[in-house]
Order: C-alpha cells, then sequence, then structure tokens
C-alpha cells in the first residue's frame, strides 16, 4: 500500500494511503488550536485531494488528547504576515464552506476535545465518529465572542432551542448527547479506533455505503444518560425561545420560583 506523508513536525500532516487521504491535526501541546498556518495548510490539502481521482475519501484526526479545542485567537493579533484580521477570518470560513460543500465523502474521528472552529469540521460531516472521551462545546461567548465557522447555521437547526442554548452558554456535551443532537453520527469506543481507521485504510472506495458498513462493525447504539441535558429540553425551550437575553434570564427566574423543590 503507497503511502506519502508529510513533514512530520508540520502543524497539519497529510497522508495518502491507498484511496484514503488523512489530515491530522498537529498541534497537541495546543489541543490542536487552529492557528492560519493549520487553516492554509488545510485549505491546501482538500483541494488538491478533491482534484485526484485517486483520492476516494478523507479522515480527519487529531493528534493527542483533543481532535481539536478550536480557533487560536492569537493567529487574529500575533500574525508574523501582513494579513489583516479580517483575511484572517475569511480563509477560516471559506475553509467551513469548503467542507460543508466537499464532494468527496469525509469522515471525522473524534477522540477528545472539539469545540468552536474545529467542531466545525465535524458536525457537518456523513461520518462523524465519537468515544467515550469526546467532549463537545462552542465557548465563544465566554470569550466575549457569537459562535462562528457556521455554527450559526448548525446550531439553528438542532431540537427546539438547544442550538441557543449551547451558544449562550457554552455548555458541554459528551458523546452520546452529540449523537442524540445530530452532532455526530456514529459511537465507538476509543479502544476500538485505531482498528476502525486501519479498516477504513485498507478500503479502495469512498462510497458511502461500503464506509458506512465498515464504521458500523466497530460502532455502538447508545442512549442519553437519565440525567443529560437534553432530557430538559422542554425547559430549555421555555427559556431560549425568548426573544432577548435579558427575557431569557426572567425566564429562568420564572422557572426556578414556581419549579417543585424535587423536579429542579
Amino acid at each position: 500500500m503507497a503511502q506519502q506523508q508529510t513533514n512530520p513536525e508540520e502543524v497539519v500532516l497529510g497522508q495518502e494511503v491507498g484511496a484514503a487521504r488523512v489530515a491530522t491535526l498537529n498541534r497537541p501541546r495546543q489541543l490542536n488550536g487552529i492557528s492560519d498556518r493549520v487553516v492554509y495548510l488545510l485549505a491546501q490539502f482538500l483541494e488538491k485531494w478533491e482534484k485526484d481521482e485517486n483520492a476516494k475519501f478523507v479522515i480527519f484526526k487529531g493528534a493527542g488528547r483533543a481532535f481539536s479545542a478550536g480557533g487560536d485567537l492569537k493567529m487574529f493579533y500575533e500574525g508574523k504576515s501582513n494579513d489583516s484580521c479580517l483575511e484572517v477570518v475569511y480563509r477560516m470560513y471559506w475553509l467551513c464552506y469548503h467542507i460543508h460543500t466537499y464532494k468527496k465523502t469525509m469522515v471525522a474521528l473524534v477522540n477528545g476535545l472539539v469545540m468552536g472552529g474545529g467542531a466545525a469540521m465535524v458536525a457537518p460531516l456523513k461520518f462523524a465518529v465519537v468515544t467515550e472521551k469526546t467532549i463537545f462545546a462552542t465557548p465563544e461567548a465566554s470569550v466575549g465572542l457569537h459562535t462562528d465557522c457556521s455554527f450559526s447555521y448548525i446550531h439553528s437547526r438542532l431540537p427546539g432551542y438547544l442550538g441557543e442554548y449551547l451558544a449562550l452558554t457554552g455548555a458541554r456535551l459528551n458523546a452520546k448527547e452529540m449523537i442524540s443532537a445530530g452532532l455526530a453520527t456514529h459511537f465507538v469506543s476509543s479502544e476500538k479506533l485505531e482498528e476502525l481507521e486501519k479498516r477504513l485504510l485498507d478500503l479502495d472506495t469512498g462510497a458511502e455505503s461500503a464506509v458506512r458498513a465498515v464504521i458500523e462493525e466497530f460502532s455502538t447504539d447508545v442512549q442519553t444518560d437519565e440525567d443529560s441535558i437534553l432530557n430538559k429540553l422542554s425547559t430549555i425551550n421555555k427559556c431560549f425561545s425568548a426573544e432577548t437575553v435579558e427575557d431569557i434570564i426572567k425566564a429562568f427566574v420564572r422557572i426556578q420560583h414556581s419549579c417543585h423543590p424535587t423536579l429542579c
């Protein structure tokens, strides 16, 4: 099986294995934060592989204990080029759009943190595999930003007002909750993830049916835990359907005052 790989010290590793193309985010000490260099290299690889007739499907994964903790804010302020903040944002948003509209099958193998811009590389995919170690969030509000990198689109299509809740609170979801909410497609135990990747790399096709069949050999059906926030969606809907943040807070206060202690 022919293999080609880029410089192992680079922030994104591009690997060609048979019909598969693998992009590995390679900043483990920074939890694979997305810098301007990461955006540039990912865009280069995706454009190249989309035009390559021998490339049938693409795999995304992260080195270390995170898929990606999201955008590295330093790229807006400490870039070594003369690029403006607007240009950096444009390239990131272009990358998100490219992922949403990519012409070949894409698979994300998510074993760890996946947040913000990193999650934007996962949620749109036909196949997003998560494990018991996966934690999702869009925490931009906690640093004074709005949810970005296509999540204004993604969140608005989640059940009820769950998207508004996640956007405004930065609340975290586990793998089971991601699947229930439609932010991931398959649950695979972390101890089986390496074997799953090997099986995918053996494929000579990117046909969705073939990729799905391999993933489903390793995946397990899961249900959300009893105390999951998704089981409180009716309360979320009552509060986050309000038109303003002030009204959302008032709705919380009303529910808190009217809720029986055994139910709150």
